[in-house]
């Protein structure tokens, strides 16, 4: 039954004898009509959700030579979480100079780490056709920003967003790493998701100011990872506080230990406190992160705990990095 010909059954019209003549229905035969037409349509329904079902979730693999993955992200855009992962990424590797760390940039239509981390260009391809991470600052870094032009907006639908995201992960050779830090996009969309299903994750960092409505989006961000069973780290409150330079007087201007209530209410751990500051805003804008640019800064001191705190709670990486995963030819 066509669906033109549903609608005039609902409104009690029957098609007898083709399209030229129509009857009225009576309202028993309209109710034998409808639960007949529920029933078919119901068991449809159910055939189908059991052959998605049967599929499964999309099964993970690793990325080659990364021991473990921590993906930093937020509900709400705009609460400095790309200046988070940037300034993590630096600062695992300043506690441990004997660890390499990468940093890889999945926020598609606008991706920040290649402003922030001072590089241009195309990435390079390796003998196996893979992209070579573009390095700077010790961290290797890849970014959709570097296959675009930096002023051409990216207007794709969601399959192509979700093509490119898989050659993000599967078609770039990053050598052997410690940790790979991923910025993610704001929200919990298709990318999150995606994400989330395709890779084991090793924990994940949630960025948000004290402000209630920034938190609302936390929250929800927090509970879409532990729905996909990717373990949360804890949170990072930015932007906690004002100090103006000149009377040293204090202000809360987006209120005050917002993430640390979050906190108690989802069970997690406050991993630590980034004051709004010009000194971050300039580092990230001039390409030069302020833990690498002013390391003895008390900014720069608070990502470094930060990034103590997010090692603190990772589990044990494995011995060997992960195999290399074959991949068809797109």
């Amino acid at each position: 039954m066509g669906s033109w010909q549903r609608l005039l059954l609902f409104r009690g019209v029957s098609l007898r004898g083709g399209a030229r003549a129509c009857a009225p229905l009576c309202g028993r035969q309209m109710l034998v009509c409808w639960r007949q037409l529920s029933g078919a349509e119901s068991e449809t329904l159910k055939q189908r959700r059991t052959q998605i079902m049967s599929r499964g979730l999309p099964k993970q693999k690793p990325i080659e030579g990364v021991k473990q993955v921590i993906v930093v992200a937020s509900g709400k855009g705009g609460v400095g979480k790309s200046t988070t992962a940037v300034n993590l990424a630096l600062a695992l590797g300043a506690n441990d100079s004997s660890k390499a760390v990468g940093l890889l940039d999945v926020d598609v239509y606008g991706p920040s780490v290649p402003k922030m981390m001072n590089l241009k260009g195309n990435p390079e391809l390796s003998e196996s056709n893979l992209m070579r991470p573009l390095l700077n600052y010790g961290v290797a870094c890849m970014s959709m920003g570097f296959l675009v032009e930096e002023t051409a907006p990216v207007v794709w639908r969601g399959l192509m967003v979700m093509s490119a995201i898989e050659k993000l992960l599967r078609q770039v050779d990053w050598g052997q790493l410690d940790y790979l830090v991923v910025d993610m996009p704001p929200g919990t969309g298709d990318v999150q998701l995606s994400v989330s299903q395709n890779i084991p994750i090793s924990g994940a960092v949630i960025v948000s100011t004290p402000q209630d409505i920034a938190l609302m989006d936390a929250h929800k961000g927090a509970e879409m990872f532990r729905k996909v069973h990717v373990p949360v780290l804890g949170l990072v409150q930015n932007m906690s506080v004002f100090q103006c330079p000149k009377c040293r007087h204090k202000t809360h201007i987006f209120g005050a230990d917002g993430a640390r209530r979050l906190a108690r209410t989802l069970d997690l751990d406050v991993l630590g406190e980034v004051p709004l500051h010009l000194n971050i805003r300039e580092a990230s804008d001039t390409g030069q992160p302020i833990v690498f640019s002013q390391p003895e800064s008390d900014e720069a001191k608070a990502y470094l705990r930060i990034a103590a705190e997010v090692v603190k709670r990772l589990p044990s990486p494995p011995d060997h990095p992960p195999a290399s995963c074959s991949l068809p030819e797109a």
